[in-house]
């Protein structure tokens, strides 16, 4: 069958319906397309989409046959996802695909892996009944309407497909039995152990293998630990020494994923043998990042401690099996000769193969506030002083890397807006914090975009706030020959995408790439739309916005 390609130029008001595909020949649809959105897309025969910029769906989209999203694309539909049953669609490394429901006869396949991008598919509600085949270890699917996941786990449904591959469901341990997905098939090579949940509230916290756990007799190395064996523990002042049993070991995978912060990304953090103190630890240490070590009666991620030099994320490894050891309660306990935390059961077990042949039974989830051995600390007041204090060990560190790069940094946020229809908008006037932007009539929505940083990049590790920060909107009007229109949307409880809450009730943060809805404001009207900018930079210079919507993953 031959091939056509079709130009996709930026455009659509946003009440338009669009048709591609044709059962004579296969299409390629190519375009650049940032904020497009319409009204409905019916694709017919095999339809391919490449480029760049995201297609925003109101209505519907409707597969008859096969859909192929190439990297840079995403696509967005806010209402349904409709097809027939041979409909399917594939996302390719770097694509996204987000809906709010499906009648659920598309089947949707996650397509080939490349340069460390993430394949995302995204559904505002938690019962997927469409098939997700071909899902590999470091694609993504994002519930993003829903926030309270908390034990997510694949099950073996005990069928097969028709090339014998197992058919899995997802489900939630902490809900009733409904799924949330109900068939689910993994690639070549890959099982259930190759996936993590992440969560804005819960994070997989391990050892890598050979770090080495102090136990009553010896220390042994964290992946030879059973149950029973019992481990020396401190009291959450450090000193108290107890013995207390392993009641659950648990291991599991993990495959880095290159495309996201290196905090987010799953790469080991290395703690330099004598980075903490002299013989502490005593060998070099590997853990994952959101691992806490123990200092003055505090339990500190170690990700707010990593200076490049004696504490770093080691990016030679791109793949490892990690562990978990629960004593009976979360206590203190020593690795490598450093002071750390045993597991504490926040509601992730499921994510972990249970070594051994004893079964463990733990049943009710626990809390940091209720069940910890000592405090979670992530405070800068007192984080700061602590990362300062071990970075100025780098020059007493065998085998350190001391850097004297320093970050180039703009007070310049290069705020414009960019419309529906992927227009660029530059101010037409900046006066102070105030500026003013000329909008043409019928501009039913733009987006605010600025350079965006997360203060943890910019400011230091120690600052536990990750979010993507682009500039602070207070006041905002659009103005007409006619009449002065405020604008308060950004200020709602429920805000439209890419807005942060702040402390201030008058104002909101964008992620440096938000949407503000007009609606009729500028039917048959140009005007001014001004906005006031409360807060903005520093920046990195050189970034990229990186879309990290992800409030649950699989």
């Amino acid at each position: 069958m031959s091939t056509k390609t079709v130009l996709w130029t930026s455009g659509g008001s946003g009440s338009g319906d669009y048709s591609f595909g044709t059962s004579e020949y296969d299409t390629i649809v190519s375009g650049d397309l940032p904020g497009t959105e319409i009204s409905d897309l019916t694709i017919t025969g095999n339809v391919t989409f490449e480029g760049s910029g995201t297609v925003i769906i109101k209505n519907n989209l409707n597969v008859s046959s096969h859909v192929t999203i190439n990297n840079g694309m995403s696509f967005i539909v806010k209402t349904n996802l409709e097809g027939s049953p041979n409909g399917s669609i594939t996302i390719n490394a770097g694509a996204k695909l987000a809906y709010e429901k499906s009648d659920g006869n598309t089947e949707i396949n996650f397509g080939s892996l490349g340069n460390g991008e993430t394949s995302t598919l995204e559904v505002s509600n938690t019962n997927i009944n469409n098939k997700i085949t071909n899902l590999s270890p470091g694609d993504n699917i994002t519930f993003s309407g829903d926030n309270d996941n908390t034990n997510i786990y694949f099950q073996d449904t005990g069928n097969k497909d028709s090339d014998g591959n197992k058919i899995y469901q997802i489900l939630d341990g902490n809900k009733d039995s409904t799924p949330l997905v109900s068939y689910v098939t993994l690639a070549s090579g890959a099982s259930p152990s190759d996936f993590y949940w992440d969560s804005s509230t819960d994070s997989i916290v391990c050892f890598l293998a050979g770090t080495m756990i102090r136990t009553r007799n010896e220390e042994i190395a964290i992946e030879d630990i059973q149950i029973g064996d019992e481990i020396i523990t401190f009291n959450g002042c450090g000193r108290g020494q107890t013995v207390r049993p392993v009641v659950w070991v648990g291991k599991a995978h993990a495959i880095v994923r290159p495309s996201l912060p290196d905090d987010e990304a799953g790469y080991p953090v290395c703690v330099l043998k004598d980075a903490i103190a002299d013989g502490v630890p005593y060998k070099d240490m590997l853990i994952t990042s959101e691992h806490c070590l123990f200092f003055e009666g505090r339990l500190v991620p170690v990700r707010m401690l990593v200076n490049g030099s004696t504490i770093f994320y080691d990016k030679s490894i791109i793949s490892y099996d990690y562990y978990h050891v629960e004593t009976d309660q979360h206590s203190v306990i020593t690795a490598d000769g450093m002071l750390t935390e045993s597991y504490l059961d926040t509601g992730n077990r499921r994510a972990f193969r249970q070594k051994g042949k004893v079964a463990a039974l733990r049943i009710n989830a626990k809390s940091w506030e209720d069940n910890a051995g000592a405090p979670l600390c992530v405070e800068r007041s007192f984080v700061e002083s602590l990362f300062h204090k071990l970075k100025a060990r780098e020059n007493t560190v065998f085998g350190c890397s001391v850097s004297t790069e320093q970050a180039e940094l703009t007070e310049d946020p290069n705020l414009h807006l960019v419309t529906q229809a992927g227009a660029v908008i530059r101010p037409v006037r900046q006066e102070g914090q105030r500026y003013s932007f000329m909008l043409p009539a019928n501009t039913q929505s733009v987006r605010i975009v600025s350079h965006a940083n997360r203060p943890a990049d910019v400011i230091g590790p120690f600052v536990d706030d990750r979010r993507r920060m682009g500039v602070a909107v207070a006041d905002m009007h659009f103005m007409t020959a006619q009449k002065l229109h405020p604008i308060t949307v950004h200020l709602q409880a429920d805000k439209p995408e890419g807005w942060h809450d702040t402390d201030w009730t008058d104002c909101a943060w964008t992620n440096g790439n938000a949407v503000l809805p007009l609606g009729d404001l500028t039917k048959g009207n140009m005007g001014l739309l001004c906005m006031t900018i409360r807060a903005k930079g520093p920046y990195l210079r050189n970034t990229q916005l990186k879309s990290n919507i992800r409030k649950q993953s699989v």
